[in-house]
């Protein structure tokens, strides 16, 4: 197929619009079903932190918005797209780990953290592996919840399309859009469908959390890029998709 349709889940709130223009840029026809929304939840980073972990853009920029600011702590990223919004802010970024993952950041940190005060601010949906992990390396860990991540009432468009055949590709960024799309097959009455249909086409996750989350549903996954940012992904699982 000349123009593959190709499900993408990510929030609208431009995000969404700039994967799907993306994916037109490399020639493909984007279904655009956001599967997660945010809820601010109206909170700031604690201010007395020895370490601050940032796990996406969101709760950058809704740090900022609150006017949190860094001071003396030292300011971690998970993945170069949150440290580059930090940088955009105007925040010094001090560590992003090697890999992009929890276990990488817990991994980056274990040496230098024990009596610290760590804090994590972040969504409603964070791995336990971080707290789990810090804690373990014997420092005090705090979490603030910064955003609620929803699945919006409408969403479902690519489950009806997966469950006719009618994708050639999906492009998941984290577990709960996995989740969400599974919740929303079964709010349907297509959920074996859906995923028979998605094990047809071509399945792109961004990182082994979302692998093993589709996996374990019975979802084949195809393509988990190297790098765990929205483009190689779309960029290496059309390039599998178009060669199969």
């Amino acid at each position: 197929m000349t123009n593959p349709r190709v499900a993408v889940f990510r929030p609208d709130d431009g995000r969404l619009a700039d994967a799907a223009e993306l994916l037109r840029s490399l020639g493909a026809t984007p279904v655009a079903d956001p599967m997660l929304a945010v809820e601010p939840a109206g909170t700031t980073p604690r201010s007395d932190a020895d370490f601050t972990v940032f796990t996406s853009t969101t709760g950058v920029e809704l740090a900022a918005d609150a006017g949190w600011t860094p001071g003396e702590t030292t300011v971690c990223a998970i993945g170069e797209t949150t440290a580059a919004s930090l940088r955009d802010t105007g925040f010094a970024v001090d560590i992003v780990p090697e890999t992009y993952t929890s276990d990488g950041l817990v991994s980056a940190l274990e040496g230098s953290v024990d009596g610290a005060r760590v804090e994590l601010a972040r969504s409603d949906h964070g791995s336990s592996v971080l707290v789990e992990g810090l804690f373990d390396a014997g420092a005090y860990v705090h979490e603030t919840v910064l955003y609620r991540l929803v699945r919006p009432d409408e969403a479902g468009e690519s489950v009806e399309k997966a469950a006719a055949g009618e994708l050639e590709a999906a492009l998941f960024t984290s577990s709960l859009t996995v989740e969400h799309f599974l919740a929303a097959a079964t709010d349907r009455g297509v959920r074996e469908e859906a995923i028979e249909g998605l094990n047809a086409a071509t399945v792109g996750v961004i990182g082994p959390p979302t692998e093993r989350t589709a996996e374990s549903a019975g979802i084949d996954v195809d393509v988990v890029p190297d790098t765990a940012a929205f483009e190689r992904l779309a960029r290496v699982t059309l390039d599998d998709q178009q060669s199969s």
